[in-house]
């Protein structure tokens, strides 16, 4: 039994942010200031988001309105438990990037600029999740453009300007698209509500349906780096370290796997989606990202263009178990956007600390690495078997969930995808755990030399949690008692059984 209250927290977590990134503008060019605010921000943020996780478990929804802005629309905030689900790892995730930030952008410039903008970030990501209807989230979804746009072209260079160019020319029009969608909606339903599961019916016109589908998807498919519609993600890795990890696990690529979730479950709904088949031609446009986005990957020097690709890949599987229209593959899609994101930020913390620590940018320069930094090269063995499944790790959660999910559909042939996906994986991420870990170093007897503190702890962190979610997953209170809850909303039961 779902029971919505009346609550200041859905509209008090995206604020914090919002009110951090201001004191850091006023006041950070004090580092001391900076670093108080961005730490104590988050920190206060993730209590506040903490705090709806036991009564959403109980069946609460938590929802602030601050009035109408058309008839039937209102600018408003309701946290049910997928909103909750990926604001939870966001607001996580924040805390552990801002340790890591902290350190990383030690003696960089413009320093005031940036770490306002990242708080501004976190703040969009976090109303994207907690948006109570389809025009709120449009407005925080084009505000989260605008606000990375700084962060993507940081340094200033040519190549930066050019990335920040295709990124604003990709998003900004797939942010189009999704207006023209919604317009749609709202003049076929006169409501964009996400509190329902399936908004739209039957009885509009198919070609109107279809025209809002394609909208939707393409638009909220940008940021999910969905082929062709991807290539932003790639020049984007010009940015800082702590800026790609932000694009690639905690806001952008998440705010667009959410949108389209937020289409096929809440907007168009299982039922009429299984009608009408759209998912089909989705889910094969997802299985084919999976597996194409992973053989560029294979050919890629430069460790964070390979993880780059590798995102793009990893992104589809939820777009794909999404599509499935079965509650275990929906159970994946949902829990995914925890398990890519603690694995892939790992991936990124050690690409950063390791150009921090040694200068080494390349795949071909990393032979023997394992012996000079222990501690992160471990986290990165642990986040890259997460993605080639392997057993108590993340990834094989989610992988073992697609998998049956596509049986209970009857599309085995997503098994396969499944199973190439994971060899490739394997293709892409073992050669580099052999150079670090048997190939001899350059020179012989090279000294110990880990990344300093501050860039390691939150590295080790973010690969605990890789463990935490494939061992426990189910344990009492995790948040895949979220990802059940949302679930059996989507579908219409009184619970999803694993």
């Amino acid at each position: 039994m779902i029971t919505e209250l009346f609550d200041l927290r859905p509209v008090a977590a995206p604020l914090i942010s919002a009110l951090c990134a201001f004191g850091i503008m006023l006041l950070g060019h004090h580092a001391g200031w900076r670093i108080a605010l961005s730490l104590a921000a988050s920190v206060v943020k993730f209590a506040v988001v903490l705090s709806m996780l036991p009564g959403a478990l109980e069946g609460n929804v938590y929802r602030f309105s601050a009035g109408e802005i058309l008839p039937g629309l209102e600018f408003a905030f309701r946290v049910d438990a997928l909103g909750l689900f990926f604001g939870l790892v966001s607001s996580t995730l924040w805390v552990l990037t801002t340790i890591y930030a902290i350190a990383y952008m030690r003696g960089s410039h413009s320093l005031r600029r940036f770490f306002g903008f990242f708080a501004l970030c976190v703040s969009t990501t976090q109303a994207i999740a907690f948006a109570e209807n389809l025009l709120t989230l449009f407005i925080f979804y084009e505000l989260l453009t605008i606000c990375t746009y700084p962060l993507v072209i940081h340094s200033g260079t040519l190549e930066a300007r050019r990335a920040g160019r295709r990124y604003l020319i990709y998003t900004l029009s797939g942010g189009a698209a999704i207006l023209a969608g919604m317009v749609m909606v709202y003049q076929a339903t006169g409501s964009l509500s996400l509190s329902t599961p399936g908004l739209l019916h039957a009885g509009i016109d198919e070609r109107a349906l279809l025209t809002m589908f394609v909208l939707l998807i393409g638009g909220f498919g940008v940021k999910a780096a969905l082929m062709p519609l991807h290539a932003w993600l790639p020049t984007a890795m010009v940015a800082p370290t702590p800026v790609s990890a932000l694009l690639h696990a905690v806001a952008v690529v998440k705010a667009g796997s959410f949108g389209l979730m937020r289409v096929i479950y809440n907007i168009f709904g299982v039922e009429l989606l299984d009608t009408l088949g759209y998912h089909q031609v989705l889910a094969a446009i997802a299985a084919i990202t999976i597996i194409v986005a992973s053989l560029v990957a294979l050919r890629q020097d430069v460790l964070k263009r390979r993880l780059a690709w590798s995102t793009i890949s990893q992104l589809s599987y939820i777009v794909l178990a999404a599509c499935l229209l079965a509650p275990l593959a929906a159970l994946a899609a949902v829990i995914h956007i925890a398990n890519q994101a603690f694995a892939k930020i790992t991936l990124f913390f050690v690409a950063g600390a390791i150009e921090k620590t040694t200068g080494k940018k390349r795949i071909s320069e990393l032979d023997g690495i394992g012996k000079t930094m222990p501690w992160t090269m471990a986290a990165f063995t642990v986040a890259s078997l997460s993605f080639m499944g392997v057993p108590l790790l993340a990834g094989f959660i989610t992988k073992w969930y697609l998998s049956v999910g596509a049986l209970a559909a009857g599309a085995p042939v997503y098994v396969g995808v499944m199973m190439a996906s994971a060899i490739l994986n394997a293709a892409y991420w073992l050669p580099i755990l052999y150079r670090a870990w048997v190939k001899p170093p350059e020179s012989p007897n090279p000294p110990r030399r880990e990344a300093e503190n501050l860039l390691l702890w939150p590295t080790l962190a973010c690969a605990a949690y890789v463990i935490v979610l494939g061992l426990g997953a189910q344990a009492p209170a995790m948040p895949f008692a979220l990802a059940q809850s949302a679930v059996a909303f989507a579908f219409g039961l009184e619970v999803v059984s694993p």
